[in-house]
């Protein structure tokens, strides 16, 4: 394997470069990488991964990527990505990253420079910086790791320095020109790439040329940073002032050979040279490496015309970029400048003939012809000897553009276009995209005033994305602050903040979004039209092809040429492919905001319903075809309660079933974001039936929002709210049994009570059995877990009676197995083997695998609690397989918690201790408080039977606070249990008594077995 930090972070193998999808792949395989061989902490992946906020699940989504990334790359046995408390570390061999080499490369130049090998120095620095393929850390996206992208982008530079510096000792001064011109517009405030090309340019014969650029780095500095030259640069520009020999160096060229001169401008008959460029705009901001490739596409060596185009949307600052550029590089241009606006966006755009009138005037030539084709003619003929740049603004296609081509090498054209323009051959395109964070900052307060929101850090924040750094909408959210003296940065924030009337506040004098937005959409097609208009009714912030299909009712072929028509024309951009294998688009915020205000204001109410209903409806029909792959990996195992899809709607599209089965869980979670939104606007229309059936499916998966809280709350909400307005008594009692069951998961057990008693009353009315049972064995785990434990037999045996009718081995089996825990719980013990045999078979019939995972388990804990230790070793390690194989993480970690005890009942303490402290990290990281207390109390019953009171009491004194705060008392009791056995060996008699006193009320108000255990001095294990 070879790992490349140096471009794009990517691994390459003998069969090609492992795919790594997703950002958060590649920032962490990007973060081990670069400490190889050094742990990295968790909580400091967790810091890297997220800059901000990161979410409750951040340790358990490190794991998850941790055995994608281990999976994608072909680290099977886990010997690159390797697991080492209390982190991870990456163990790569010598050679193997990129990063390495060069830091080798670079040290092998740097002594042969020191040596005076100049030739060996440049070979080792040009090899070097041939391993980079890119800016690094490509595709990383972290503030963290920014800093070390900048560090070693920085080195990149300083190794091109150096291998500069050999090339010029070797006397190749005018062979460097040309790059370094490129490397300075990139870079215009270093002083070592300015002076190699002064001095470049001094030996090439071209001293005035030096001198500007000694002028133009000078003004640069002043301009960027506010200081003047440094000694170095100074002294270079003072020996070129009084021809210092001992400047020009050696010489590659034969002896007397001379540049030629530089071309003068040809105005001839004392015609005056074109100089059309507007005014370089004052508050140009930021684009520097734009700036940079421009001026060297412009200036540097190549054959034929050269045509640079500017592709992005409106308002994304294209004109005023192409109009900086050119005054950049205006003195390349000694024979003119011109300028035209085509119109390409208005109603009536500028024709080829018209515009090539207006520039032969411009030229001065002798007579202009009538036809376009000879006007042409004659452009480029008047052109032919000439070094002129011509600008052309606001292209609107290939065919506008390819008349008002010059026909010669020593001119150059720079346009801009909304379109993309793929049909112009040998064009260099280059992507005009929103500006960085930083630089829209810099924008803002250039136009508003830094006075203005210097202050108001938080407030300039909420501007910036209200306006998505696109600089049109920046420069008029400073001009309204500028204008306006009596605002505050936070009252146009908050203004800016609402939606619907986002586009109307950023608007000042002819500066309008809304007008921007609207003259490239004026411009499509009928179809790209609705498409807009609807993808911004749905309000989606990503989506695939398909979701288009859906909402204009057309194939999918026929939607991804509608898509991609809105992407050649800016208003629709590319994103990614996602992890499932889609590529998927998205609208600007504000391009979002104009095409929901157009669907409200064009679209009927019956079109935009039946438009959701197709789109909502295709994610509950692939939802449907999933429900037994995510509802069956719920962690309790429950049974869940089926609110079906209803009448008339559509298959679902077998491309889109086939990529969500190929990977569920990966297909869930790139879509969550889209499904919240689908239940949201299905709620909003009405159409109460697909709110609730995919809300019924999302809520029953553990994983299909990513267990974030909010998601679920949202997706519950707006589904509850639209059954109940519309009267329907089935699906509010399927949302009513899974906030139950949510309740359950989160450890709320008082409420989950309250929510599944409501759930099966509703159930029983509506005549739904299988309703019934689901909430019925809920409601018996719920009084399970608080030591409710004759109730929880009453429930459950309640629920497994109805199984009866219901002939599903899966529920049966369910039911069975939490009757066999209830009969543990309570000491009755041939009667939890019986239950739990019925409940094995009940699963193996079914061919549920992770019902027998979970009976395995549970017998397991059976055969433990009366002493059957080999046996109960033998369940857990079955159990353990199962979902190791079912990538069940959490319940892995249960299982091995599960031997952990075991062992330490054998008294195989040391192997205790390993799978109890993964499994505390582990838990802890889900923040799963009950689980963290469990194996806390766990390692108190271990420290205890180590002699190590102290510590045992630590450990049980911290699960017992967390089991008070979740009123799970017979656990209160059991942990009470041993501490009294912790009090009693450190010599503190009354301590232990009260808490084995506590205990034993407890075990007795419970009907708990440990009651009989301890008060007939039994000798069973305790559980």
């Amino acid at each position: 394997m070879e790992f490349h930090l140096l471009g794009p972070v990517e691994v390459t193998r003998d069969d090609g470069t492992a795919g790594l999808k997703g950002t958060k792949i590649r920032t962490l395989l990007a973060a081990l990488l670069l400490a190889p061989g050094r742990v990295l902490a968790t909580n400091r992946l967790v810091d890297i991964l997220w800059d901000d906020d990161p979410p409750p699940t951040a340790r358990a989504l490190i794991q998850t990527y941790v055995s994608t990334l281990r999976r994608t790359i072909g680290d099977t046995d886990a010997q690159v990505i390797r697991t080492e408390a209390p982190g991870y570390l990456a163990r790569i061999e010598d050679g193997s990253l990129d990063r390495d080499r060069f830091d080798q490369l670079v040290a092998q130049g740097r002594a042969a420079a020191a040596g005076g090998r100049h030739r060996e120095a440049s070979n080792a620095f040009r090899t070097a910086d041939a391993l980079w393929r890119g800016p690094a850390l490509g595709g990383v996206q972290s503030r963290v790791l920014a800093m070390e992208a900048i560090r070693l982008d920085e080195q990149r530079i300083t190794v091109v320095e150096a291998r500069v510096a050999a090339d010029l000792a070797l006397g190749l001064a005018e062979e460097l020109i040309g790059e370094l011109t490129v490397l300075v517009g990139q870079h215009p405030t270093r002083p070592t790439l300015r002076g190699h090309l002064m001095l470049a340019l001094y030996r090439a014969g071209r001293a005035a040329d030096a001198l500007t650029v000694f002028r133009q780095g000078r003004q640069a500095l002043v301009d960027e940073l506010g200081i003047e030259p440094g000694p170095e640069l100074t002294r270079l520009h003072e020996g070129i002032l009084r021809s210092d020999p001992a400047l020009l160096g050696p010489r590659a060229t034969p002896p007397g050979s001379v540049p030629p001169p530089p071309i003068a401008p040809r105005t001839g008959n004392g015609h005056r040279v074109p100089r059309q460029l507007p005014p370089d705009a004052a508050d140009f901001t930021g684009r520097h490496e734009l700036v940079g490739e421009l001026a060297g596409v412009l200036t540097g060596e190549h054959i034929g015309p050269v045509v640079a185009a500017l592709i992005g949307p409106g308002g994304v600052g294209k004109s005023a970029l192409a109009v900086h550029v050119a005054h950049h590089v205006s003195q390349a241009y000694p024979d003119g400048q011109l300028h035209v606006d085509l119109r390409g966006t208005s109603g009536a755009p500028a024709s080829p003939a018209e515009v090539l009138g207006r520039l032969l005037r411009a030229l001065q030539a002798d007579a202009i012809p009538d036809e376009a084709d000879e006007r042409m003619d004659a452009y480029r003929t008047v052109l032919f000897d000439r070094r002129v740049l011509i600008v052309l603004d606001d292209a609107a296609n290939e065919q506008q553009v390819r008349p008002l081509l010059p026909g010669t090498d020593s001119c150059a054209v720079l346009l801009t276009s909304r379109n993309r323009l793929a049909g112009l051959a040998g064009a260099r395109h280059v992507e005009v995209d929103m500006l960085s964070s930083g630089e829209a900052a810099a924008l803002l307060a250039k136009v508003a005033g830094a006075d203005r929101i210097g202050d108001a850090p938080d407030a300039t924040r909420a501007i910036l994305t209200s306006c998505g750094n696109l600089p049109l909408a920046v420069r008029i959210a400073g001009a309204r602050l500028a204008t306006r003296r009596h605002w505050t940065p936070h009252l146009l924030a908050a203004r800016l903040t609402d939606e619907r009337r986002r586009l109307d506040e950023l608007s000042a004098g002819d500066q309008q979004i809304r007008a921007s937005i609207e003259m490239g959409v004026h411009s499509l097609e009928p179809a790209a039209q609705a498409a807009l208009r609807r993808l911004g009714h749905l309000g989606m912030a990503d989506f695939p092809a398909w979701v288009v299909a859906y909402a204009l009712d057309v194939s999918i072929d026929e939607a991804e040429q509608v898509v991609e028509h809105l992407v050649d024309n800016h208003l629709v951009d590319y994103t990614f492919v996602d992890d499932a294998g889609q590529v998927r688009y998205r609208l600007h915020d504000l391009v979002r905001i104009y095409a929901r205000e157009e669907a409200e204001r064009r679209e009927s109410e019956a079109d935009l319903v039946a438009s959701t209903a197709r789109v909502a409806g295709g994610w509950a029909a692939v939802l449907e075809l999933l429900r037994d792959h995510v509802v069956d990996s719920v962690t309790s195992g429950a049974i869940h309660p089926h609110a079906p899809v209803p009448a008339g709607v559509a298959a679902a599209d077998p491309d889109v079933v086939g990529t969500a089965l190929a990977d569920p869980r990966r297909w869930l979670d790139v879509e969550q974001a889209s499904l919240v939104l689908a239940v949201e606007r299905s709620a909003e229309m009405g159409l109460h039936e697909l709110a609730v059936a995919v809300a019924s499916v999302l809520c029953a998966s553990s994983y299909a929002l990513n267990r974030v809280e909010d998601l679920w709350e949202r997706v519950h909400r707006a589904a509850l709210r639209a059954a109940r307005t519309a009267g329907n008594a089935h699906g509010e009692a399927v949302l009513t049994a899974q906030l139950g069951q949510l309740r359950y998961e989160q450890d709320r057990f008082a409420e989950a009570r309250l929510h599944l008693t409501d759930a099966v009353e509703r159930f029983r009315d509506l005549h739904d059995p299988r309703g019934e049972v689901s909430a019925l064995s809920a409601l018996g785990l719920a009084c399970r877990e608080q030591g409710y434990l004759p109730e929880a037999e009453h429930f459950l045996v309640k629920a497994a009676e109805a199984c009866t009718s219901l002939e599903d081995d899966c529920a049966t089996g369910h039911c069975r197995r939490l009757i066999g825990s209830v009969f543990l719980e309570r000491g009755n013990f041939d009667a939890a083997d019986a239950a739990l045999a019925e409940a094995l078979a009940a699963y193996r019939r079914a061919g549920s695998r992770r019902g027998e995972a979970l009976t395995l388990r549970t017998i397991g804990l059976t055969h433990r609690a009366c002493g059957r230790l080999d046996a109960a070793e033998s369940a857990f390690a079955a159990a353990l397989v199962l979902f190791h194989d079912l990538g069940d993480t959490k319940l892995v970690q249960f299982c091995r918690r599960g031997l952990a005890k075991t062992y330490l009942r054998q008294g195989r303490f040391t192997e205790a201790r390993e799978p109890l402290d993964t499994a505390l990290v582990a838990h802890r990281a889900e923040r799963d408080s009950w689980s963290e207390a469990m194996v806390m109390r766990t390692l108190g019953e271990l420290e205890l039977a180590c002699g190590n009171v102290d510590e045992a009491a630590r450990w049980l004194t911290g699960a017992l606070k967390i089991f008070r705060d979740m009123e799970a008392t017979l656990f209160c009791a059991r942990t009470l249990r041993d501490l009294a056995q912790a009090e009693q060996a450190r010599g503190d008699q009354a301590a232990a008594e009260t808490a084995l006193a506590e205990a034993l009320e407890t075990f007795h108000a419970h009907g708990a077995r440990e009651y009989d255990e301890l008060t007939a001095g039994a000798t069973r294990t305790p559980l």
